[in-house]
């Protein structure tokens, strides 16, 4: 299991990198069409939404980290991740979360994301 523990850390990597986020091509290889998240405010996003967000986020210097990062296989195609991430802003505070997604491997022999929800932890 830690080649697939290292295969979906990679993955929720991928999803920190601007060329990534700045991608549509890139997002869509990694989201799911019934992709959902709930957002910190507890707002819930659909595909469209966190596309067409990530898209329009600025190219301001701002990294993420993540640490901590654990599998719980829930099925032989479906996967729980959690971990912390750290989003650093050049002029600002850095943003501390707490952060789970659930991945499936879909029809195409491709893991994709299906559900994301990240707490702010301070």
């Amino acid at each position: 299991m830690s080649d697939l523990t290292e295969h979906l850390r990679s993955l929720e990597q991928r999803l920190f990198e601007p060329n990534v986020r700045t991608s549509a091509a890139a997002l869509e290889s990694l989201l799911s069409p019934e992709f959902r998240e709930i957002g910190a405010s507890g707002r819930l996003y659909g595909y469209q939404d966190v596309i067409t967000g990530l898209l329009a986020e600025p190219l301001d210097g701002t990294t993420r980290t993540l640490t901590d990062f654990e599998l719980q296989l829930l099925a032989p195609d479906l996967a729980l991740v959690t971990y912390r991430a750290i989003r650093t802003v050049p002029t600002g505070p850095q943003v501390r979360s707490l952060r789970s997604s659930i991945w499936r491997h879909d029809a195409d022999c491709q893991w994709r994301m299906v559900f994301h929800q990240g707490t702010l932890t301070g």
